[in-house]
């Protein structure tokens, strides 16, 4: 794709000439920057905000434990500190959240974006290969969140009593059960809650830091990165394998970008350089010192760094936060698969808006219920936090190393940058990624392969169905009659009866297959006939100004481009009462909307293996229909069947 091309519902397509996307500015915030900031601190951050609930553990204890003295615990912290720095402020904050697509963020986002504003670079297809691969991965770590952060927060019932161990696996089961279940009534009511209870949550975590640092105020010295670089030289391959847990202590930083069109960049950024970090960092300086004092404390740092009457309300506020961070994640998979809907990734969904004043809210059930049953395997199969640390980290840091090379492209080759500062920067920003991924590899054999091959999946479908459409539309453009033909052989031909005709198309140009099919059967053509695509933009959203074209083809016919954003909800039926230049106004009762149902053949032309073909056609049997996407009248739709070769 790229500045002069769209994506149709569904599928690519040319744009008419001299059709470029308008610019639109980005969305307004109608919220205070107060009440943006608490939203934020309640969605953004509940992701990186349950870390230390794992984290320590995982470096300590985990599948390759470090000795607990002082060197380690130093060590370990120093990454801690400079891998905040590094990935979450330096990158994330002041570099990749400046390349918005007209106000949102994510790797659809930014694909979209880098194909806007350099059209070369964005019909490469390895461009279009990094963002597809890096939202496949998105969708391995939404699998993985929930299980291990609910399972990390029950876990401290252990703590509170060893009596209480059975109970932690059916009571995790039961929470993540019940999240998804609720899906369907939509955050709105829930999200009010949001915001107050991770402030709470987060000013316990420094509460607690600060509690434990008071008796050891020495840890601070790990804020510096020489112990970090002496780790390397004492154990050097013991550090470099505790990356791969110490990178969870980061797991969430790409929800900063992702969740950027909900909130804005700068109440993110405020919330976390004034809260967040803080917050967190305390707290790990503060566990720090427990181990310190208390070596053996390394099997839960996190919980026994709390006095023992504060353990239980701890546990209760620690899965309400938990909670809270599993529907964030949930949310933004349920954005990121609308997102690819729109842009042609996937094919139409059943998409229920569950709020009619927020239009990010939105509930996919398909989406909902598969992430539902996976999470359960995913917490029955692996049944501890620790075994689920080690699949943990893997779709992260191939996401973090992705949204790498796609920014170098921005700021090298887009943003122009320097480069006498800007490749030092890239260089150092591809190195950490690179070693965090690397680290990660390592934990393949222990649970890593799953969400690799949840991101393989993913990508398998995402791409087949891009292919497959690409191909359907190139067969269907091949096959097609020139307009002007038609009209002057048919117009005056056929005879004309009362009322309006609308037929979709995915193409632009040509005459629709359910146009022709129809004057073959029914030996007629409406008063007045509508050619109408529909046209999604690489821009989040499309004003209501900008929405419509309308071309006169002679004979009472007109061929209608209507736009959107990826970001933004289809309704043709509210779009054509405002259409104007067309005759008479539009009357639903007097309109009928002609769809093409297109059934797959298989050929010997080059196109796709056999079995992508047949995936392709599985996919495309089983979306939803083109009526409920584009919220057809059901009383007033004809459908029309025709044949494609691929």
């Amino acid at each position: 794709m790229s500045s002069d091309t769209a994506t149709t519902a569904n599928g690519p397509a040319a744009q008419p000439p001299h059709s470029q996307p308008p610019a639109q500015p980005a969305h307004p915030h109608k919220e205070g920057f107060a009440k943006l900031t608490v939203g934020a601190i309640g969605v953004v951050f509940g992701d990186i905000g349950t870390s230390p609930l794992y984290a320590l553990k995982e470096v300590f204890v985990g599948h390759h434990p470090l000795t607990v003295d002082q060197l380690h615990i130093f060590g370990v912290l120093s990454l801690v500190f400079w891998t905040m720095m590094i990935i979450v402020t330096l990158k994330y904050v002041f570099i990749v959240m400046r390349a918005d697509n007209r106000g949102e963020g994510g790797s659809m986002a930014l694909y979209a974006l880098i194909s806007r504003l350099s059209p070369g670079i964005g019909r490469s297809r390895w461009l279009a290969a990094l963002g597809v691969l890096a939202t496949a991965l998105f969708f391995g770590d939404c699998i993985i969140t929930p299980a291990i952060s609910v399972l990390s927060a029950v876990e401290g019932l252990t703590i509170v009593s060893p009596d209480l161990a059975p109970l932690v696996l059916p009571l995790a089961l039961g929470i993540i059960v019940g999240l998804f279940l609720i899906q369907s009534r939509g955050t709105a009511l829930v999200g009010a809650f949001f915001g107050p209870v991770m402030l709470l949550y987060f000013a316990v975590l420094a509460v607690l830091g600060i509690y434990n640092i008071a008796g050891a105020p020495g840890i601070f010295q790990a804020l510096n990165p020489w112990w970090a670089v002496q780790f390397f030289l004492a154990d050097g391959g013991l550090a470099f394998l505790a990356l791969g847990s110490v990178v969870l202590a980061v797991t969430g930083a790409e929800a900063l970008y992702a969740d950027m069109g909900h909130f804005g960049r700068k109440p993110i950024t405020f919330s976390w350089l004034w809260v967040v970090l803080p917050a967190l960092m305390l707290n790990y300086l503060g566990q720090g010192a427990v181990l310190l004092g208390t070596p053996g404390a390394a099997e839960n740092p996190f919980y026994l760094s709390a006095p023992d009457w504060a353990r239980l309300p701890l546990v209760l506020l620690a899965t309400a936060a938990t909670i809270i961070a599993s529907q964030a994640v949930i949310s933004g998979a349920f954005s990121v698969t609308q997102q690819a809907i729109q842009l042609g990734f996937l094919p139409r969904m059943r998409i229920v808006h569950t709020s009619a004043a927020a239009f990010g809210q939105i509930y996919i059930p398909a989406i909902n219920y598969a992430l539902l049953v996976l999470v359960l395997l995913l917490t029955v199969s692996f049944q501890t936090s620790t075994n689920l640390a080690a699949a943990y980290g893997i779709a992260v840091t191939g996401t973090m190393f992705i949204s790498t090379m796609m920014i170098a492209l921005l700021v090298i080759n887009i943003w122009k940058w320097p480069r006498w500062w800007a490749m030092p920067l890239l260089a150092l920003l591809m190195i950490v990624d690179t070693a965090y991924f690397a680290s990660n590899i390592t934990k393949i054999p222990d649970g890593g392969w799953f969400p690799l091959v949840i991101g393989l999946i993913a990508f398998t479908l995402l791409t087949t169905w891009s292919k497959g459409r690409m191909l359907m539309v190139e067969r269907m453009r091949e096959s097609a009659m020139p307009m002007e033909v038609f009209i002057k052989s048919a117009a005056a031909a056929a005879t004309r009866v009362p009322g309006t005709a609308v037929f979709m198309t995915t193409s632009p140009t040509g005459v629709p297959q359910a146009l022709l099919h129809n004057l073959k059967h029914n030996k007629v053509l409406h008063e007045r006939i509508m050619i109408l695509t529909v046209m999604i933009d690489e821009v989040p959203y499309v004003s209501d100004e900008d929405r419509i074209m309308v071309k006169q083809l002679g004979s009472d016919f007109y061929r209608l481009i209507v736009r959107y954003g990826f970001m933004q909800e289809i309704n043709i039926p509210a779009v054509l009462k405002k259409v104007e230049n067309c005759g008479p106004k539009l009357k639903m009762m007097d309109t009928s909307f002609f769809l093409s149902r297109q059934t797959l053949l298989a050929s010997d032309r080059p196109g796709m293996a056999l079995w992508r073909e047949h995936l392709f056609s599985w996919m495309m049997r089983n979306a939803e229909s083109a009526m409920d996407f584009f919220k057809l009248p059901t009383n007033r739709v004809v459908e029309l069947g025709s044949q494609v070769e691929i």
